[in-house]
């Protein structure tokens, strides 16, 4: 299966190193994070370009969920849309939803979907059975977080064909 993330994502921590084009793009990650509207645009058509050359109108787009509902809405619903129209994918915002509020992995470095709290997310299994499925998210930092929800929507009957974020956390290891 096909992962893939368009652009890198700095941490704030690592910024004095990146580029001003690096710059650029992390704040206008950092802004869809935040759910503003010319960054939902942005990502939208990035990601759209991405996948433009494909036929995606028996595919179903669903995104990792954000820690809770409030956030979610506001991070991914208007998001969808745009991506699904621009697309002609079918658009499954409605289909996985958080349910109550999940830890924020990136803040108590704790990947709860990771670790088993399936009960944190509800899946319309009926809605995605034998369908294909691209999962689509902001940010993969180790894509431990994005393997279980992938393995959670196999689980559901669905058929993850591949896996798209807007931005991969860079890392700055050295490698010995």
């Amino acid at each position: 299966m096909l992962k893939y993330a368009l652009f890198d994502y700095i941490p704030k921590r690592k910024m004095r190193r990146a580029t001003f084009e690096q710059q650029d793009t992390t704040r206008k990650v950092l802004d869809f994070k935040a759910g503003k509207q010319y960054a939902t645009r942005w990502a939208a058509r990035e990601m759209a370009r991405a996948i433009r050359h494909n036929d995606l109108s028996d595919t179903i787009i669903v995104c990792i969920p954000a820690s809770c509902k409030r956030t979610n809405d506001r991070r991914y619903k208007q998001f969808m849309k745009e991506l699904c129209e621009l697309t002609g994918a079918i658009n499954g915002f409605d289909l996985v939803q958080p349910m109550g509020k999940r830890r924020k992995a990136h803040i108590d470095h704790v990947h709860e979907i990771a670790d088993g709290a399936s009960e944190c997310i509800h899946i319309n299994d009926n809605a995605l059975k034998g369908k294909k499925v691209l999962v689509v998210d902001d940010i993969v930092t180790t894509g431990k977080t994005a393997n279980s929800f992938i393995d959670m929507l196999q689980s559901a009957g669905a058929d993850v064909r591949g896996a798209l974020f807007l931005s991969k956390t860079k890392s700055y290891r050295k490698n010995h």
